[in-house]
């Protein structure tokens, strides 16, 4: 183990397990000589054979290739050489997402319809949306589960440091005709919020057949209220007013999940993306434990969870203008 990777141990918190052990291991082990395996509670150091990649050394000692991300975000590197010594976290070793240069940052990426065709602007082309897919894959960014970037601003997990969210609206049919198969052919997942007086109701329409098989396939189904109206009280709604008509909008989705999908929504977009405190409260109050907004704005680790931001993705978006909504990172110097 060298001393740069003994330096990274120590700053990841291994301090007393590393240099405890490396003073009881035979002298082989020890810094300055390159061993095959070294392994504390924490952390696995390998010299890379020949194929080595970070999926196989995350099959081999996290049994999961899924979890190479750790490997390229603990090495800072995609590609690994043979001979190169490569730290192997056993776990999180930094869930909050702050680093020196600044704090992790969450982009969630939300979309519309899609057709042949683009019409206006919130229905992109399917040429368009499979480039900027493909853009994500071939720039190493991962795509996580939505209740992954909750769990992240819980500080309950550590996510990939290239991470990003798809979430597409309302509940349209096109999201099985154009979106599913080039998310099945790369590997993403997506959430989608759907108002539930829109399930079902014509063919441009997903039902609840549909939606139940995504839920079956590992996509998350959460709420977007039940008539996509705006949630916020109106000047002139009364308080018993405004109480009966958030039962409606917050409250039936939920029943509506529970009898049709058998499972119970717990995240919440926003009509429109408008709320205000009074509106938060409601949805505190009704069991949601996560709801968004539409401001184009990335989430940090510390964000709150009921007033979070997704970034709309426009049918006129370049591929130049779709990269400005993946900022990972917020430079600041952190002492």
């Amino acid at each position: 183990m060298d001393r740069r990777t003994l330096a990274r141990l120590l700053a990841a918190g291994g301090a007393l397990i590393v240099l405890g052990a490396c003073s009881m291991l035979p002298a082989k082990f020890r810094i300055g000589s390159r061993p095959r395996n070294f392994e504390s509670r924490d952390f696995v150091v390998v010299l890379a054979q020949p194929g080595d990649t970070p999926e196989s050394l995350a099959a081999t000692f996290l049994g999961d290739p899924a979890k190479a991300w750790m490997i390229e975000d603990y090495n800072d590197a995609r590609d690994l050489a043979p001979g190169q010594e490569v730290v192997i976290p056993k776990r999180d070793w930094n869930a909050r997402g702050v680093f020196p240069a600044g704090y992790q940052l969450v982009p969630v990426l939300v979309y519309h319809g899609l057709a042949p065709q683009a019409r206006g602007r919130l229905v992109i082309a399917a040429g368009a949306f499979a480039e900027q897919m493909r853009y994500l894959k071939a720039k190493g960014y991962r795509v996580v589960r939505l209740a992954d970037l909750i769990a992240f601003t819980s500080l309950g997990r550590q996510l990939p440091r290239r991470s990003v969210v798809l979430s597409f609206d309302d509940g349209y049919k096109s999201f099985l005709l154009y979106a599913y198969p080039v998310l099945k052919e790369l590997g993403f997942t997506a959430t989608l919020f759907v108002y539930t007086d829109y399930v079902g109701t014509g063919r441009n329409a997903l039902g609840w057949d549909d939606l139940r098989r995504l839920a079956g396939e590992g996509f998350e189904v959460e709420a977007h209220s039940k008539s996509h109206g705006d949630l916020r009280r109106a000047p002139a709604e009364t308080g018993e007013q405004y109480a009966r008509r958030m039962q409606a909008e917050l409250r039936d989705p939920i029943a509506s999940f529970q009898r049709q999908l058998g499972l119970t929504p717990r995240i919440l977009a926003y009509p429109y993306g408008g709320y205000d405190a009074a509106l938060v409260e409601q949805v505190k109050e009704s069991g949601y434990v996560a709801a968004f907004s539409v401001h184009r704005e990335a989430n940090p680790s510390f964000g709150d969870p009921l007033m979070l931001d997704r970034c709309q993705i426009y049918s006129d978006m370049t591929l130049e203008e779709f990269a400005r909504n993946l900022t990972v990172l917020h430079e600041e110097e952190i002492r």
